[in-house]
């Protein structure tokens, strides 16, 4: 009957409804809305972190540092991202650079030859963004983290860290550091914030007592 009226026909010995939900998966991937983007994907911690930046400034050096210190690559260069269930970022590499990287002076390199399959994964959700920049004299960047920056894909907003790159700085340190600070916030913690309020409730109490040590000067003068 297939044949006769010109008609796929497909059989699996999975459950029904385990095929349509695999089915509406694979369906939700491969027709979700998508975007490249210039950068470098990882997998750090546990959490996608997009490394972004102008041509030159380090980025593949940053990422490969990265890898070398036991971290998963996920693109180099070039990065898909899809909108999944209208609210997932997932970055993926495009195939015909999947595992590649680009290295200045020593060309392309195949990164899960080079480290293993250890060493990279196809898709992460994409859940910090850290832009790379060269130091400018007299730029005033963040020195407490209470500035919230953000970036936005599909209208989907997601953490955005501004990180200076000078001679002297270790990306990689830093860049891990960014990412377990985030892995913080996720669970609540938040040191800026925490330290903000500390300083608040003493300078509160500062104020109380020079209140109270001035209504005691005050009311003591009623008595003379």
């Amino acid at each position: 009957m297939a044949d006769r009226f010109q008609t796929p026909l497909f059989t699996s010995p999975v459950e029904s409804a385990d095929v349509i939900d695999l089915i509406t998966h694979f369906l939700d991937i491969q027709l979700a809305p998508r975007t490249s983007v210039h950068g470098d994907l990882l997998d750090i911690f546990g959490l996608g972190v997009l490394l972004q930046g102008g041509s030159g400034v380090g980025k593949s050096e940053c990422a490969l540092d990265l890898v070398a210190r036991g971290h998963r690559l996920v693109a180099d260069d070039v990065v898909e991202i899809k909108l999944v269930e209208n609210e997932v970022l997932l970055g993926s590499c495009p195939e015909e650079i999947r595992y590649l990287m680009e290295l200045r002076g020593i060309g392309l390199i195949d990164v899960k030859e080079l480290f293993g399959v250890g060493a990279v994964r196809e898709s992460k959700k994409i859940e910090l963004a850290i832009g790379l920049e060269l130091w400018r004299d007299g730029e005033q960047y963040s020195r407490t983290g209470l500035e919230r920056k953000h970036c936005s894909f599909f209208g989907i907003k997601i953490p955005y860290v501004i990180m200076p790159v000078a001679p002297g700085r270790n990306l990689s340190i830093l860049v891990e550091v960014a990412a377990r600070n985030q892995l913080l916030k996720l669970k609540g913690v938040d040191v800026a914030q925490r330290v903000t309020r500390r300083h608040s409730r003493r300078l509160k109490r500062s104020s109380e007592k020079k209140l109270l040590r001035t209504m005691i000067k005050d009311g003591a003068g009623l008595f003379e």
